[in-house]
Parts: structure tokens; sequence; C-alpha cells
């Protein structure tokens, strides 16, 4: 029964896949917003000593937004790669890009950005070290290398018409 399941889930997935890899890239691309703010606010105002992006209470409740929305592009990216992996066999590249953006959860659970901000911006006591942060800082930007191979692959899939089976389907209906 699950392997029936999955061999379905598969075959949906694979008809669906410029779809699917259109809304991994989407979500992921709005990440990208966060790098650039947490480069200009956080990691500027620790090495420079000035913030070059600061944001309004209401721009910080819609950055949070998009910082949960990590959750829902780990899943349908990390979904990307193991497509991958599965239909072309094992190849470094996307094994690679499903430890990278594993990783994440490991900033999302192990250290917050409230902890970021506590130990590099307020310089409050915190029971973990500072340089945890700069690991957490790092983990995040090993986004930029899925961030970029997932429009890569969006854009290919495009190319290749992998949309049609998908409207074909949709028209059916």
């Amino acid at each position: 029964m699950i392997s029936r399941f999955l061999q379905s889930f598969w075959a949906w997935y694979e008809r669906t896949y410029l779809v699917n890899v259109g809304l991994a890239a989407l979500l992921f691309g709005l990440q990208f917003v966060h790098l650039i703010w947490l480069s200009l606010d956080v990691v500027a105002l620790r090495l420079v000593g000035e913030s070059f992006w600061q944001l309004s209470p209401f721009w910080e409740t819609g950055m949070a937004f998009v910082d949960y929305l990590e959750i829902p592009a780990i899943l349908s990216t990390s979904l990307v790669y193991i497509h991958a992996l599965r239909s072309k066999g094992f190849h470094w590249g996307p094994a690679l890009m499903l430890l990278f953006i594993n990783s994440q959860w490991l900033h999302i659970f192990w250290i917050t950005d409230e902890f970021i901000l506590t130990s590099l911006i307020e310089r409050q006591a915190t029971m973990l070290p500072s340089w945890l942060a700069w690991i957490a800082i790092g983990i995040d930007y090993l986004e930029l290398p899925v961030i970029y191979d997932t429009f890569r692959r969006f854009f290919v899939a495009l190319k290749e018409h992998r949309g049609r089976e998908f409207l074909k389907e949709l028209a059916e209906k």
C-alpha cells in the first residue's frame, strides 16, 4: 500500500514538476529577502557598527512571516532534490543541495533569530556563546546555492515545456 502510494505520488510529482519546482523557487526566493536584511542589519551592525536596513515594527512582522515561510520552502525544495536523486540516480549536486537545505532545520530549531539578535546586536547574556550565532548565520547563507539551483531548475523545466502535461490535465477536468 505504501509502495503504491509513493508510486502514485512520484507520478503526480513528475506530471506537475513545473508547478512544484516553481513553488519551491518562489518560497525559497523569499528567503533571499531575509538574507539581505540579515546582512544589512544584523551582520553589518556587528562588523562595522552600523545597520544599513533597520525595519519598522510592521516590516519586522513581515520579515518574521517570510522567515517562517522557510519551513514550507525547506519541505518543497527537499522534494525537488529527492525527486532528482530518485529519477536520475545519485549525483553529488542534488545530494549537497539536499544537505544544505536541510541544515536550515538547525538554524530554525537550534538557534533562532532571537538568539542571533540578542547575542550579536543587544549583547545581552545568553546561555549560548555568541560564536554560535555566527554559525547560525553561516547556515543561513547555505540557502544561496539552493536558491540559485532551484530557480535554474525552474527555468530549465520551463524551457523543456514540462508544464504541458499539467496544463492538459487541468483542461480535461
